[in-house]
């Protein structure tokens, strides 16, 4: 395991695991603000991050809401890209780009705001589970002619089904869920 990531690691090996209707949902602060993060751990994760994607020229990274604000004010600190957060209410700009979201436990609309055509943007997310946040999130971001450099999760579940994302994804670490365990796949 890359050494930076083991702050992280070691954080999720007491993540507890929820039933929410049916799918077996983890519970960390990466993924949910619950327990707190350490600031070790978000240090970790945008240090990973610059490791692994090129932000030479990216003019914003993009971060849904909610769970993604706190991974792209990281990665915003730690390099001086600025930080666009897609939001689950609308504000009415004339400009504003609606999408729908569906993932692996809920569905909601989503509201781009504050990326131009043209934008080199990264989009950073907390997990990648189904990929409906990912997709809904490209979609819109495809509508303004955005160009979309990279998409990068701080985690990647290796027990969900992935078949929603048509583009690739990279991931700081890959998990599982087994026997009512979150598991760091190596």
């Amino acid at each position: 395991m890359d050494p930076t990531l083991e702050p992280l690691a070691r954080s999720l090996r007491e993540a507890p695991v929820v039933d929410r209707d049916g799918y077996e949902y983890f519970v960390h602060g990466v993924t949910d603000g619950v327990p707190s993060i350490e600031p070790a751990v978000l240090e970790a994760i945008a240090d990973g991050i610059r490791e692994r994607i090129d932000l030479e020229g990216v003019d914003a990274l993009v971060a849904p809401e909610a769970m993604g604000i706190h991974h792209g004010t990281a990665l915003s600190l730690a390099t001086r890209v600025p930080l666009v957060v897609v939001r689950k209410r609308a504000y009415g700009f004339p400009e504003e780009v609606a999408v729908h979201q569906e993932t692996s436990y809920g569905e909601s609309d989503l509201y781009l705001n504050g990326v131009d055509a043209g934008d080199r943007v990264v989009l950073i997310d907390d997990v990648l589970s189904s990929g409906g946040t990912i997709e809904a999130v490209c979609e819109a971001l495809e509508a303004v002619d955005a160009e979309i450099v990279d998409v990068v999760t701080v985690l990647r579940r290796v027990d969900a089904d992935h078949e929603d994302v048509s583009r690739d994804v990279t991931s700081l670490l890959d998990v599982r869920v087994r026997d009512g365990k979150l598991e760091v796949v190596d």
